[in-house]
């Protein structure tokens, strides 16, 4: 009985140890996400968003941007990754976000890099902070001022591309928006960025899979799950409105993107990978 009960505390000690842990200096291209709280969800929001809820996530670190096709195209060539090309034409500058990857793409990326895809609750709060605001900037409204989308002028805020169907708009380079919270680029707008987790039609139908202490979602972020079929994609994109590129909103799609669609990525890294890129 006493035995059980110390090794609880020490249980408790550990998880508050981990999200708490400290940043130290972040490998290069990344910021530090601390430990703790944050507000995940919105009561307000689409029914997938529900409920709004406290969730913990441990001290992780974030890349600045997302991958771009320039860093896709060099990882092709250690044959470390997929051949993944864009399908729409003017998508291929090399600092652009690159898009039209899977999720095993962007998994894949990640892991070659030393690092990993993140997970849906890693992802929000890095996009939103702890105290719940609608972007990563804070509650302003998403504008092409401070985020790449679909505005009055147009998709991609009225920049059309080369070829067929310029009015489409483009991807634009990473980081021509200010960053928002954490310093981190474009967590609203200009591309989807794929997660790590089984997608579930709301935080209450996941349940204890997607509460407390660094929830991976349902089957705990298995490489199969019963039941579950869609992976997700966060942060809206050029091509779609404001009220998609919310911190909150959520948009289900099949791992093997086919139907395709223009899905990006950037990764995270724990606090042990991010030693190990330190140490490079």
């Amino acid at each position: 009985m006493i035995a059980s009960f110390f090794t609880f505390i020490l249980t408790i000690a550990t998880v508050q140890f981990a999200t708490q842990e400290a940043c130290g200096t972040a490998p290069i291209g990344m910021a530090c996400i601390p430990g703790g709280d944050f507000i995940r969800g919105s009561d307000d929001g689409p029914e997938n968003a529900r409920p709004k809820a406290t969730v913990t996530v441990s001290t992780f670190f974030m890349d600045l941007y997302e991958v771009t096709y320039g860093e896709y195209k060099a990882c092709e060539k250690t044959r470390k990754c997929a051949v993944v090309n864009p399908l729409y034409q003017d998508f291929n500058r090399p600092k652009q976000a690159m898009t039209g990857v899977s999720w095993f793409d962007a998994v894949q990326y990640c892991k070659a890099q030393g690092k990993h895809l993140p997970t849906e609750a890693e992802w929000e709060k890095a996009a939103r902070g702890t105290d719940g605001a609608l972007f990563s900037w804070g509650n302003a409204p998403a504008t092409c001022q401070n985020a790449v989308l679909m505005d009055e002028k147009g998709r991609s805020c009225g920049i059309r591309k080369r070829g067929q169907q310029p009015e489409k708009g483009r991807v634009l380079e990473v980081g021509l928006r200010a960053p928002g919270v954490y310093g981190l680029y474009d967590m609203a707008g200009n591309s989807w960025e794929w997660v790590a987790d089984w997608y579930s039609k709301s935080y209450a139908a996941c349940g204890k899979a997607c509460e407390g202490t660094d929830p991976r979602g349902p089957c705990g972020g298995a490489d199969r799950c019963s039941g579950f079929h869609d992976k997700l994609v966060r942060g809206g994109s050029w091509y779609w409105p404001a009220e998609y590129a919310t911190a909150f909103y959520r948009r289900p799609h099949v791992p093997s993107n086919k139907p395709f669609h223009h899905f990006g990525f950037r990764c995270a890294a724990s606090v042990g990978e991010a030693g190990k890129l330190r140490g490079k």
